[in-house]
Order: C-alpha cells, then sequence, then structure tokens
C-alpha cells in the first residue's frame, strides 16, 4: 500500500508541473510556435524533391576494342621489356632467373641515382627492381643485391653470376637462391663460405640427396606444404636457447619428435 500511495503522489505532482509549464509558455506566447513548428516538421516533402533516376549508357555509336593478338595484326614495339611468350628471344639468367625480352626492343636502364642506392643494405639489398632483380626463396623480395662487385647487378650483365644470392650446384632451381640476411639468420651460413664452396646445395637437394634429412627448407611456403605451422621471427628464440640458426633449432626439434615416436612404439 505505501508503494502506491508514493507513486500516485508523484503522478500528481508530475501533472501539476505540466500544467504550469504550459501556462507559462502560454503567457509568453511560445505554444502558438510551438505548434507551428510541430506542423512544418510533419508537413509532406514538397514535389521538387525526387530520386535521382538511373540512366544507363548507350555504348553503341562507340568503337568496340579488339585485342590486336586476335586479330592477327603485329603487337606494338613500345622499346621496353616484357614477360610476353609470345616472337620473344631469351635471355638465360644465372640463379634460376631468366630474363626475356622482345626481339628488336631496347634495354630498360636503371637510373644512375637508384644504382648508387644499391649498397646500401648489404644484407637483403635496397633496390626493388621487378625485372632484373632476383627473388629470395626465403623472404621473397625481387632485388637487386647490396654487393659492391656484383657485375650481374652492378652492370646488369645477365651473364655473370649475382655474388649477393645463393646457387645450389645441383638443381640451380628458385628454391635454392637465398639473399645474405636469411642465409645467416636462417641456416647460420655466411656468403663468403657458400661462394667459394662450389658444391653447396640447398636444403632440398641435401634432404633429397638424405645427406641429413633433418636439415630442411624452413621458408613458410615449404614448412606449410610439411603440414607445419611457420616459424615466423624465430632467430631470437634460437639464439636465447644457444642454437646458430633457425634450421638447427628446427634440426633438433625434428630429432627430438623421432625420439620420442620411437620410445613410444618400442614400449
Amino acid at each position: 500500500m505505501g508503494k502506491l500511495e508514493a507513486k500516485s503522489d508523484y503522478e500528481e505532482l508530475r501533472k501539476s508541473r505540466i500544467v504550469e509549464n504550459q501556462a507559462r509558455l502560454a503567457s509568453l506566447g511560445l505554444q502558438k510556435t510551438i505548434s507551428e513548428l510541430r506542423s512544418l516538421n510533419s508537413s509532406p516533402k514538397s514535389d521538387k524533391t525526387h530520386a535521382r533516376k538511373y540512366c544507363k549508357a548507350d555504348y553503341s555509336s562507340t568503337p568496340l576494342r579488339r585485342s590486336s593478338r586476335l586479330s592477327g595484326k603485329p603487337p606494338s614495339s613500345k622499346g621496353e621489356l616484357c614477360y610476353s611468350s609470345e616472337n620473344e628471344e631469351e635471355e638465360r639468367g644465372v640463379n634460376g632467373h631468366t630474363v626475356r625480352g622482345r626481339r628488336g626492343t631496347n634495354r630498360r636502364q636503371i637510373p644512375t641515382e637508384a644504382l648508387a642506392r644499391r649498397c646500401e643494405s648489404k644484407g637483403r639489398g635496397s633496390l626493388y627492381d621487378p625485372l632484373y632483380g632476383i627473388c629470395c626463396h626465403f623472404c621473397r623480395q625481387k632485388k637487386l643485391c647490396g654487393e659492391e662487385g656484383c657485375k650481374r647487378c652492378g652492370d646488369m650483365d645477365m651473364n655473370e653470376l649475382c655474388i649477393g644470392k645463393t646457387d645450389c650446384s645441383v638443381c640451380h632451381s628458385t628454391n635454392g637462391i637465398l639473399c645474405r640476411a636469411c642465409l645467416k639468420i636462417r641456416y647460420g651460413e655466411e656468403m663468403e663460405e657458400v661462394r667459394s664452396n662450389k658444391e653447396w646445395m640447398c636444403p632440398h637437394c641435401t634432404e633429397e640427396k638424405q645427406i641429413n634429412p633433418y636439415w630442411i627448407c624452413n621458408s613458410s611456403f615449404c614448412l606449410k606444404k610439411r603440414k607445419m605451422v611457420p616459424t615466423g621471427i624465430a632467430i631470437y628464440r634460437a639464439r636465447e636457447m644457444g642454437y646458430k640458426s633457425v634450421a638447427h633449432l628446427l634440426m633438433d626439434e625434428l630429432q627430438q619428435a623421432d625420439a620420442k615416436k620411437m620410445m613410444v612404439v618400442k614400449a
């Protein structure tokens, strides 16, 4: 009963305040203004405002674009290199990289200012080039190397070996191309040692020849093919645990996993 009485007292007080406010607005002459504003707000939109109609463009008068290759016309020569496989000459580069260009075209020249920045980063190179650059198998950065004495990346001589990227002595494929930084961080090898070793093999060939079955390629592509999670930036964890590189860490982990499986089988 107490709650109902309190509620009724509140309702009476509320109604009395509403009446007082309405009387105050009437004395100030604002009641009429409020009603006018409400009528304007509720009025229908004018006929001038209408939805924008979509007009479909008519392209019947414009000539259709046709492929010159399909119509049998010779392709236009703009004096630049391309990757087309038609009417082209192939220039075989080393380190698993091939440069193709149409006959009668001019070689694209890299600006001198850009070549001057090539050796700013010796690890991976600082100059990206989609045509002359060699893609590292691990970091997948298609850059010119940062070695000062490299004739291939410095003079654009495709017959010379790039001294800033590795080349597998067995497969000579893109799987064996690694830049200086990835070779050091991921496999713990120096570029000078690999360069002097004419029989150096990439991790793929090392595993295929069963020289060391645990020495695997730890790139994200190859790890996913093995149904393994990519390591990411694992060099810090590897060095904290006393390993020379990420490949040495993975080799030890794979050996321990195989040892545990053998123990379970024997048990």
